[in-house]
């Protein structure tokens, strides 16, 4: 499956557009990874554990996208965005979303 940011796939065109396709998560903080964090805020530095938690949501929303647009046949995703929110203390939703093609 092509990914793309952009809205169209360099040397092919798109003969149909099959419409809207997103993949989300919800991910919680866990209490371990936040004494860890803390710790490391009072020295400074990059805090694994989030990166690798962030990283790994982004990840899992993209593959549920992907997942979608396969459903729909389609051979590129365009336009793909990734938005988060904090739906709850300690809690962020990642979303995945872009338009599902077939390309000619």
């Amino acid at each position: 499956m092509i990914v793309l940011t952009t809205p169209d796939v360099p040397g092919r065109s798109i003969s149909e557009v099959l419409g809207l396709v997103k993949g989300n998560t919800v991910r919680g903080r866990h209490l371990g990874r936040d004494i860890a964090a803390g710790l490391k805020n009072l020295v400074g530095g990059e805090i694994d554990d989030y990166t690798k938690l962030l990283a790994e949501s982004r990840e899992q929303s993209i593959d549920r996208m992907v997942a979608e647009a396969r459903t729909l046949g389609a051979d590129a995703i365009v336009g793909v965005r990734i938005t988060t929110s904090q739906i709850a203390v300690g809690a962020a939703e990642f979303l995945a979303y872009g338009t599902a093609v077939k390309l000619a």
